[in-house]
């Protein structure tokens, strides 16, 4: 066979391929699609998934399927959507932690958070200082005395994360550095985990998103509540001061969004598709009623555009946090 035949072949297997790639994404989904979750099951990431997959299938008109897989900050779980192919049948519910901050602690991580296109951020969670029940602090400012006093003594407060180079870590980091006292940090695998021993008695404090769960176990004396992360008046934590309010961390003030994310390399009707099913699932009331119950701030909707442009601030913004810090990945 001549070379210019042998090319010609080629040339004609690989757009045949093409247009069959591009008629699957076309009628896409045509089979279940499943939904990655970063963490184990029991966590918030994880009672979020689980309250979006069914009004996702309802709206896809395929069955919608949650893979928890934790570990390493949640890189585990985002390579495998990268090893998967980029036919939209496995998408990733995930925030910063995962695709930003890991790969800048973790040296094994090779992907970038560019190699990742957000389809739609689902909700916004308010943060929460929250401590073993007997942590002597009622606010942010008697926090920073204990943390001084722990420090002065030989026994740094403790910080609970869901793992290195999680925004947890690092927010703990950055609370150590602007305390100017160390702190010891405690990675676990997931939320649900960290909660635990938090409950245990095992860790000080966990820096982190919070639901109905997390406030039933305030309520019964289980753990409490230190300071909350907005200026504002959190819904679940009406009574509990902002760390607006305090000297020590007055400008201590964040929060965490969960959105969709496809590789970036999948077809475009195939994240049209994605799209308009996360944006029916944003209408439907019992979402809207658990994420609120949860203590999420239930996204407004976004174009395709819209969602590229804000993960691509986080990306800026998260970095820098990172930079101030001096995250070194190992």
């Amino acid at each position: 066979m001549s070379l210019d035949r042998r090319h010609l072949l080629q040339f004609a297997a690989a757009s045949l391929a093409t247009l069959a790639f591009g008629a699957a994404a076309q009628s896409y989904p045509t089979k279940p699609v499943t939904l990655m979750v970063p963490y184990p099951p029991g966590g918030l990431s994880d009672n979020i998934a689980r309250r979006v997959n069914v009004p996702l299938a309802a709206a896809m008109g395929q069955p919608v399927i949650i893979e928890n897989l934790g570990g390493a900050s949640g890189s585990i779980a985002a390579q495998k959507v990268l090893h998967a192919p980029s036919d939209g049948y496995m998408v990733f519910q995930g925030s910063p932690n995962e695709l930003i901050l890991a790969p800048l602690a973790i040296a094994s991580i090779k992907y970038k958070p560019e190699d990742f296109r957000q389809i739609h951020r689902i909700a916004l969670a308010p943060m929460a200082i929250l401590a073993r029940a007997g942590l002597p602090a009622k606010n942010a400012d008697e926090l920073a005395a204990y943390a001084a006093k722990a420090a002065k003594d030989g026994k740094p407060m403790t910080y609970a994360s869901v793992g290195v180079g999680s925004f947890y870590h690092l927010l703990g980091a950055k609370m150590s550095k602007d305390l100017g006292v160390p702190m010891t940090h405690v990675p676990y695998k997931g939320a649900a985990d960290a909660i635990r021993d938090l409950v245990g008695d095992q860790v000080d404090i966990f820096i982190t998103p919070y639901g109905l769960a997390q406030t039933e176990f305030i309520k019964q004396g289980k753990m409490k509540a230190v300071a909350v992360l907005t200026p504002q008046p959190q819904r679940l934590l009406p009574g509990v001061p902002s760390t607006a309010d305090s000297k020590a961390l007055k400008n201590f003030l964040y929060e965490i969004g969960t959105g969709y994310f496809v590789k970036r390399d999948t077809p475009e009707p195939i994240v049209q598709a994605v799209h308009k099913g996360l944006q029916k699932v944003l209408t439907d009331t019992q979402l809207k009623a658990g994420l609120f119950a949860m203590g999420q701030e239930v996204s407004p909707a976004q174009s395709l555009a819209d969602a590229d442009a804000s993960y691509k601030q986080e990306i800026a913004t998260f970095q820098a946090i990172a930079k101030s810090i001096g995250l070194v990945a190992q």
